[in-house]
């Protein structure tokens, strides 16, 4: 890892995932009106939509085959002059239907639909179902970032020099006490002035850098925190799919990515993501470097070898594999030359690789020159 040194501040650091000004003013703009709006409702109508967004939420979630919605009997709109006055909506343009298996076979998702539904909605002739279906809209988004997703920590990352994801968590000064602070407790030892005995406590110190310390599968150095790399791959899946409803909001209401809350939770997500994600693609190739030095000792590597090299794809925000021949499949005999030799190869074709982004290109680099480090000397005979 780079030192301390190559690194930009903090502040830099998160103002790097902040949208552009010339877009969040319209758009702070929009949430403000649509929150004044929902707030100037009715408390039973407010608590209708938000049971109507709940349902519409969950299903398109579950990207279930058919989802239907209703709208209130009437709603609050915007008078012409200041306040607000009662619109009423007729009965049988109250409840929707959308999906349905003939929709589905195009292979459109649910909230594809729910959102060109809503939107259809929106420029409909009577005022009332124009804004209880904005008010639909948006409370569904709201729903999904405020209640379907966990609050996490509020945290910091740093970013490396050139890098666009500050991915790096910012140790803390003075560590809250585990017991003002349940979810941030440790392990402590009895104490003689206390006479009180361990307590036992879920995450160590490291994670608790992180958004949500229950989701970090890697200390500092690498080192895996759990019983099993399946654990790992596991807790990246629930990042993943963290990140991909925060996307779903964003998509379903546009204003939503000024809000505070969904940008404290995109920034804490993203961050983590970024390095739980790194760090299991070194972890595995380390584990593929075990591998085949004990397969190659074995002389179980005479018929030809390729590496599947993971890698975590900050662009997409996924894993993947980058796979590359190193001796042709017949009856050649390993030698670790070879490895060296495909990997300076390599090395050399990624650093060409305009499909990935920079920051993917270096950490595919430092993979590839663990290989060649971890082969340059090596010996066939057993240590």
């Amino acid at each position: 890892m780079p030192e301390p040194a190559s690194r930009v501040s903090v502040q830099e650091a998160s103002s790097l995932l902040q949208p552009p000004a010339e877009l969040t003013e319209p758009l702070q703009c929009e949430l403000e009106e649509v929150r004044q709006l929902f707030a100037a409702q009715p408390l039973m109508v407010q608590r209708f939509i938000e049971s109507q967004a709940a349902s519409l939420a969950d299903a398109i979630i579950a990207n279930v085959p058919e989802a239907r919605f209703m709208l209130p009997d009437r709603v609050l709109v915007p008078a012409p002059a200041d306040g607000f006055q009662t619109v009423s909506i007729p009965p049988e343009q109250r409840e929707y239907r959308i999906g349905g298996w003939a929709t589905r076979l195009r292979r459109i998702e649910l909230r594809v639909l729910a959102k060109q539904r809503l939107t259809e909605l929106e420029q409909s002739e009577n005022q009332g179902i124009r804004e209880a279906s904005r008010l639909l809209r948006h409370t569904t988004a709201v729903h999904i970032v405020y209640n379907l997703l966990p609050a996490g920590r509020s945290v910091h990352y740093l970013a490396e020099e050139g890098e666009t994801i500050p991915s790096i968590p910012v140790e803390e000064e003075q560590v809250e006490s585990a017991l003002t602070a349940p979810t941030d407790a440790i392990a402590e030892e009895r104490s003689e002035e206390t006479e009180r005995g361990e307590l036992l406590v879920p995450f160590v110190p490291y994670a608790r850098r992180f958004f949500l310390p229950q989701w970090v599968a890697f200390d500092e150095n690498g080192e895996l925190l759990l019983s099993s790399v399946q654990e790992a791959e596991s807790h990246i899946a629930s990042m993943q799919r963290y990140l991909r409803l925060l996307h779903y909001a964003a998509a379903f209401s546009p204003c939503i990515i000024v809000d505070e809350v969904y940008q404290q939770k995109r920034y804490g997500m993203l961050g983590q993501l970024v390095n739980q994600g790194r760090a299991l693609a070194i972890y595995q190739t380390r584990q593929i470097i075990e591998t085949i030095k004990r397969r190659a000792r074995a002389q179980n590597l005479n018929r030809g070898l390729t590496i599947r090299l993971p890698y975590f794809d900050d662009q997409d925000l996924t894993m993947k594999i980058y796979p590359f021949v190193v001796i042709p499949a017949g009856r050649i005999m390993f030698v670790p030359a070879f490895v060296v030799r495909a990997v300076r190869e390599e090395e050399a074709k990624v650093a060409q690789d305009t499909r990935l982004n920079p920051t993917t290109r270096k950490y595919i680099i430092k993979q590839l020159k663990m290989l060649e480090e971890a082969f340059l000397n090596f010996s066939l005979r057993s240590p």
